[in-house]
């Protein structure tokens, strides 16, 4: 195939960023005409559709490959212009997108980011997706690194292991006593019998940690939580709705553990944890700044989480 021209790589990157071509004419300040033609020469360059003209637009398949390879070669032109003293000339503050799921969010994931040097400036564009999906996000060239529950590595990525996320299975002591506890004088009711009936918390319809909690409780791979589930789409939001009643849930153990200390929460099934393996995902690209991001996170990951090996779980949230 022959070479591909730059104007049209970033013109298309554009187009993509910007959702129209008439918002991407108005980014690269040229026509949207041109905008046009330059798309058309890049598709018949490479004899591939690269965009679906939706609104707003989308890449197809090529067209992520030819995406991600605009992202790349913007971010070395950057970091190029930065050791030469040009940074300020090449438009300021370097930018990541890195795509984190909510629970890291709202744990340990931010206060990484702290520890990053500001000289020069890093700017962080969060996506914030479900960790078994943010590697779709890394195919189609929207962010240059992610933290995912994938080990398999993304065509032309890296990937290193950050270490377990355990969840614990808590509910309140007032939704114990009114869906988990048996009437007396009968025994209790078996925990994972109890579970499968009682409402539950789930972060989105994607969710499953609960499901599979239940499923490696019991043995059975048909198991599951049931059909009372209250959707809540955010990690403090979920920790929030376990603890005010509404249903019982895996919450993230640093969210959990004051709420444990302070009875507004108890544990469901002591000793039964579910770990979950988190990796670091990134473009194998040469670049200070991505690099510099990668090891402290690795580093805060390897103070937060938990080390060793655990079985492969779908993810939570």
């Amino acid at each position: 195939m022959d070479e591909l021209p730059l104007d049209q790589v970033r013109t298309l990157l554009a187009v993509v960023d910007e959702g129209t071509f008439d918002a991407a004419a108005a980014a690269l300040h040229v026509t949207p005409s041109a905008v046009s033609q330059r798309v058309k020469a890049l598709e018949q360059r490479t004899g591939r559709v690269l965009l679906m003209r939706t609104k707003p637009v989308r890449a197809t398949e090529s067209g992520q490959i030819v995406v991600r390879f605009a992202r790349q070669l913007a971010r070395l032109e950057r970091d190029a212009r930065a050791e030469l003293g040009m940074a300020q000339a090449g438009g300021g503050p370097v930018r990541l997108p890195i795509a984190v799921n909510a629970d890291s969010l709202a744990t340990w994931f931010l206060p990484a980011l702290t520890r990053v040097p500001q000289d020069p400036p890093v700017l962080f564009e969060l996506h914030r997706e479900d960790e078994s999906h943010t590697t779709a996000l890394l195919r189609e060239g929207q962010v240059m690194a992610a933290v995912t529950s994938s080990p398999d590595p993304v065509a032309g990525c890296t990937v290193r292991r950050l270490g377990l996320a355990r969840y614990l299975p808590v509910a309140s002591p007032a939704f114990v006593a009114r869906h988990l506890a048996g009437p007396e004088p009968e025994p209790e009711p078996e925990p994972a019998q109890a579970l499968r009936r009682a409402p539950v918390i789930v972060f989105d319809r994607r969710d499953v940690l609960q499901d599979v909690f239940l499923r490696a409780l019991t043995g059975d791979e048909d198991a599951g939580a049931g059909p009372l589930r209250h959707h809540v789409p955010t990690s403090e939001g979920f920790c929030d709705a376990v603890a005010a009643g509404l249903g019982w849930g895996l919450v993230p153990q640093p969210q959990a553990e004051p709420l444990l200390r302070s009875g507004e929460l108890v544990l469901l099934v002591p000793g039964r944890p579910l770990d979950v393996p988190l990796y670091w995902q990134q473009w194998k690209l040469d670049s200070p700044a991505l690099s510099l991001v990668a090891e402290v996170v690795a580093a805060t990951a390897a103070e937060e989480l938990l080390p060793g090996a655990a079985p492969q779980a779908p993810p939570g949230p």
